[in-house]
């Protein structure tokens, strides 16, 4: 395998779905974690139509740290090298979802799923170096309203369709936090690791929302949410010359605009905390054997 290895969650529509047909238009070999079968043949079928070369599907549910882990052990073995990995996928749950392992679903899928995927790979980044990791988070981490990380990682109650909002933005502060503390663990000449916003895009993350398929048809139409503007940022991350020494920073989709952690969250003691605090939740998942 002579070309470099991108890993893409949340590829099969999107913002994943154009960052994954861009890197593979550079070059890069396409790996993707997805959850949907259909929509991952799709993909696939799409990528080999337009670039000619193959695709790699490990299947998971990224809601379950059990498959995040099994995925993460699967790819590791699969690729003699990976040099970026992109932890896009994610969900905006307008009520509560508990999983099977008693999480709630948009917490382990926009938080601790990716971080039970990335530190599976931690050892094969580093050991492919110069290597990246981008993770997607949001401009809505500011609607966080408290962030106490033991407490919430164990959050499981109910909540209305307006405190949604303020939840789903806890996930992303959570993303922007352990990508800082993150950065300073790993070694940067080695493997670097950024987070970005991506904007308002109209890719279907609000899908549960009632009327969201034809308001998104609509935005399209419109040209409002163009997600190829979020894609950019990503692939701009995981290849641009200019951003490879950087690390530990959080930038906008426009223009790649440095962005400061909201101030809940910027603090390095208080992200050490959600790192500890995770680490505790996560340890012992063991990996499921896939379905």
């Amino acid at each position: 395998m002579d070309r470099p290895v991108a890993l893409i969650t949340g590829a099969t529509s999107g913002l994943g779905r154009i960052a994954a047909f861009e890197l593979a238009r550079q070059g890069y070999r396409i790996g993707t974690v997805a959850r949907s079968r259909s929509k991952a043949q799709a993909l696939v079928a799409d990528l080999k139509a337009v670039t000619g070369e193959p695709v790699d599907v490990f299947h998971a549910d990224l809601g379950l740290l059990s498959d995040a882990r099994r995925a993460g052990e699967e790819i590791a073995a699969c690729y003699p090298r990976l040099d970026v990995l992109v932890n896009n996928a994610g969900v905006h749950a307008f009520a509560q979802r508990v999983t099977s392992e008693g999480l709630a679903e948009m917490t382990a899928v926009n938080y601790l799923g990716p971080f039970v995927l990335t530190e599976a790979l931690r050892a094969k980044l580093g050991a492919s170096a110069p290597a990246r990791i981008v993770n997607v988070a949001s401009e809505a981490a500011q609607q966080a309203k408290t962030i106490d990380p033991a407490a919430d990682l164990r959050r499981t109650e109910p909540y209305t369709r307006r405190e949604s909002m303020s939840l789903y933005g806890r996930t992303k502060l959570m993303t922007i936090m352990w990508t800082q503390e993150l950065a300073r663990r790993l070694d940067a000449d080695k493997v670097t690791v950024n987070c970005c916003d991506p904007g308002f895009n109209a890719t279907g993350l609000g899908r549960d929302l009632p009327g969201s398929a034809v308001l998104q048809r609509v935005l399209n139409i419109l040209r409002i949410g163009d997600p190829r503007k979020g894609a950019g940022i990503i692939v701009r991350l995981a290849t641009d010359p200019a951003l490879a020494g950087t690390t530990g920073g959080y930038f906008s989709a426009r223009d790649a605009r440095p962005l400061q952690c909201p101030e809940l969250g910027r603090d390095p003691r208080v992200q050490r905390e959600l790192w500890d605090a995770t680490e505790e939740k996560v340890a012992g998942t063991a990996p499921r054997p896939p379905r």
